[in-house]
């Protein structure tokens, strides 16, 4: 019989897999856009379910035809804008500044980094070689339906000159910032989140290597050889034991096929399980997207756009009980 022969599973790109930082991602890479505004918004995974939409895509063989397609609803409430930062052309804080009227529920969470010096608006103008505005914003988790009070800050860098971004951001500064000021539907979106954690694992399930035979040595969930003959190092390709999961990851162009504002159009009877009732505004994003449920998800302008966005004929949206 011919040799049997599988790829190995466990891709080299994502080397060392080693936990996360924190339970929520950073974006450091963004897209030039001309347009002022904010380039990217997050929000809370609740669940999933499936929708029916007429296929209006072009050269699709089931145009014009009902489809039914999997989406992943995110929960969205709005980000509350705490300050500004400026950024050398360097990318090196240079200096930020702060609303005056910030909610007690995340001000005592507030801390400001050390070296950098608080200003005024008027100094950020002034600084030297700046070259970039990106706003700090708040998460206002106790918006959403699952009942958590910590806030998760982080930034966001805005699109358009930097005339414009200082405007733009003054305009927003101690605001909330809406899903609706950012993105549209039908816009192609990246997705970036923490993946689900499932701590230390052994070869087998890290890496799909086959479990051994009755005779093989008793030993039959381990590899066979660590490294060729004569090798006097273990090379990093070898599949060995450690942490799965816990891991930043990005899915890009990840369409959004509605944002919606009536939250009884997706919740199923009883609410989605683990997370509950989706209280405010929601994103249905098509396909699966990596965390676990009331994780958040950052949602960035596309970074690798091949197509613009298209409108999205949505005929029914399942609030069925969903898993």
């Amino acid at each position: 019989m011919p040799s049997t022969h599988k790829p190995r599973d466990g891709s080299m790109q994502y080397w060392p897999r080693k936990r996360a930082r924190r339970i929520y991602p950073s974006i450091k890479h963004y897209p030039r856009v001309k347009d002022a505004k904010p380039l990217a918004f997050a929000g809370y995974k609740a669940g999933m379910t499936n929708v029916f939409l007429i296929d209006n895509k072009k050269g699709s063989p089931t145009q014009g035809q009902t489809v039914s397609h999997a989406v992943t609803v995110i929960e969205v409430p709005p980000l509350f804008v705490l300050g500004l930062r400026a950024y050398s052309s360097d990318n090196l804080p240079l200096t930020e500044i702060y609303a005056k009227d910030i909610p007690k529920t995340i001000k005592k969470h507030i801390k400001a980094p050390k070296g950098i010096k608080k200003s005024k608006t008027k100094d950020i103008e002034k600084t030297e070689k700046l070259s970039k505005i990106r706003l700090i914003v708040s998460t206002q988790p106790s918006k959403a339906g699952f009942g958590k009070k910590t806030p998760e800050i982080f930034e966001i860098e805005m699109g358009g000159t930097l005339e414009e971004q200082l405007k733009s951001g003054k305009d927003l500064l101690g605001k909330e910032l809406k899903i609706d000021d950012v993105f549209k539907d039908g816009e192609f979106v990246d997705v970036t989140s923490i993946t689900k954690g499932k701590g230390f694992q052994g070869v087998v399930k890290r890496f799909g290597v086959k479990v051994r035979g009755r005779k093989d040595e008793q030993h039959h969930r381990q590899i066979g050889l660590m490294a060729p003959e004569g090798l006097a190092r273990v090379p990093y390709t070898t599949a060995q034991a450690g942490q799965l999961g816990f891991q930043r990851r990005t899915e890009f162009n990840k369409q959004i096929y509605k944002i919606g504002e009536k939250p009884e159009e997706v919740n199923p009877a009883g609410g989605f399980v683990k997370y509950g009732e989706v209280k405010g505004k929601f994103v249905l994003l098509k396909g699966s997207i990596p965390g676990p449920k009331k994780r958040l998800i950052i949602l960035r302008s596309p970074i690798r756009a091949y197509r613009k966005g298209y409108p999205v004929e949505l005929s029914k949206i399942s609030n069925l009980s969903q898993q």
